[in-house]
């Protein structure tokens, strides 16, 4: 897991169990060396742990003041294009953080590494229907259980239901879904591509789970990932990892009784762009996404002893209003780039997120996801 770092010196750490962490350096200077990597990165080591963190003047160029989203456009990298380029953006900005990313092995951080990229391109690729009062899903691959969800049907791959339901090219469909469960799905996603390779009995064991009963929401949140930063030690306002799952809060109180526009959870999927899963060609900027957040208050109606709702047309016309107005979108972004107020609270806060989320690792030998224990009654079923 990842814990912050002291004066924000942040980086990968390798803390094998079994003291091998000079195999694990050696492997970690080679694979540095395969991205073009390994004279900017410095290694020092503490009892059995080894730490690499990009060289303090490398990491003021390259993340000027911790900020993540211009690497691509820095460095010349095709994210979307190159899946090098895409490990390369991932890897600096584990490198070039105040976050300190631990591994118990190289092949632990090579799993790690694959299911960001799984989750970042998953996630690019997700297309949906907005809709918070219903839920749709292929019917082939999922049924319905009361208390339980979407439930996979008994011989169904999880990985082709995943894609099936999240990527129209593979289906043909659109299906309905808020923006927190979609972000569960392609988490999902990039986990079980992961586990078809490395790890398939747990694959089989996570299959088994989601055709007993789906785990959703805060379980979810707490079975199969990591949050780090904090309300106390909030991570900077622009660091972003690739594959990162995260919260843009609407600072707007009368806005965010509107459901579904209490914020939006998205993932950021790299070069500088984060997911817009209702308008897949359309992946907002930072930028963007503040400013259509902050429109929201322009979006509210609401009529007498009616339910609340957002006229999401009125949003974009305010958007396109303000991107032509160079001090009002400044101004705007002033109040939107701040850290979120507590829970609660509309106060002076903007929409950021102090804490970002990511997987748990699952490569055999030393994996953090422990499924709960299977009902075996509803197993044999």
């Amino acid at each position: 897991m990842a814990e912050i770092g002291q004066q924000h010196a942040g980086g990968v750490r390798f803390r094998p169990a079994s003291g091998t962490a000079q195999a694990a350096s050696t492997g970690f200077r080679v694979r540095l060396a395969e991205l073009g990597f390994d004279r900017y990165v410095s290694e020092s080591v503490s009892g059995e742990a080894v730490v690499f963190r990009l060289h303090d003047d490398v990491r003021r160029e390259w993340l000027p003041d911790w900020d993540t989203l211009g690497i691509a456009a820095r460095l010349n990298l095709d994210v979307a294009g190159n899946p090098a380029d895409q490990e390369r953006e991932i890897v600096l900005a584990l490198l070039g953080g105040p976050a300190i990313f631990e591994f118990p092995s190289m092949a632990g951080f090579e799993s790690a590494l694959r299911v960001r990229c799984n989750i970042a391109t998953a996630a690019a690729r997700t297309a949906l229907s907005f809709d918070t009062s219903k839920a749709e899903r292929p019917l082939d691959y999922w049924t319905y259980v009361e208390n339980c969800g979407f439930t996979l049907l008994p011989g169904k791959s999880m990985v082709e239901a995943l894609r099936l339901t999240t990527q129209p090219e593979v289906s043909g469909t659109l299906y309905s879904f808020s923006c927190y469960r979609a972000t569960e799905y392609v988490i999902l996603l990039g986990l079980a591509m992961e586990l078809a390779t490395c790890n398939p009995p747990l694959l089989r064991r996570l299959e088994d789970q989601w055709r007993q009963c789906a785990i959703m929401s805060g379980r979810f949140h707490d079975v199969f990932l990591h949050e780090y930063g904090s309300m106390d030690v909030p991570l900077p306002l622009r660091y972003y990892v690739p594959g990162d799952r995260l919260w843009f809060r609407n600072p707007d109180e009368r806005s965010a009784d509107v459901t579904g526009f209490e914020g939006s959870w998205v993932f950021y999927h790299g070069g500088g762009l984060f997911t817009n899963f209702w308008k897949r060609d359309r992946p907002y900027t930072l930028e963007s996404k503040c400013l259509e957040i902050f429109h929201w208050r322009d979006g509210y109606r609401c009529e007498p002893g009616g339910t609340a709702w957002m006229d999401e047309d009125i949003v974009a016309e305010h958007v396109l209003a303000s991107l032509a107005d160079p001090e009002r979108k400044r101004d705007i972004m002033a109040r939107m780039l701040r850290y979120r107020d507590p829970r609660g609270i509309y106060a002076e806060g903007g929409c950021i997120d102090t804490t970002r989320e990511y997987p748990r690792r699952v490569c055999p030998g030393n994996p953090e996801l422990i499924l709960p224990d299977l009902d075996p009654v509803a197993a044999a079923k």
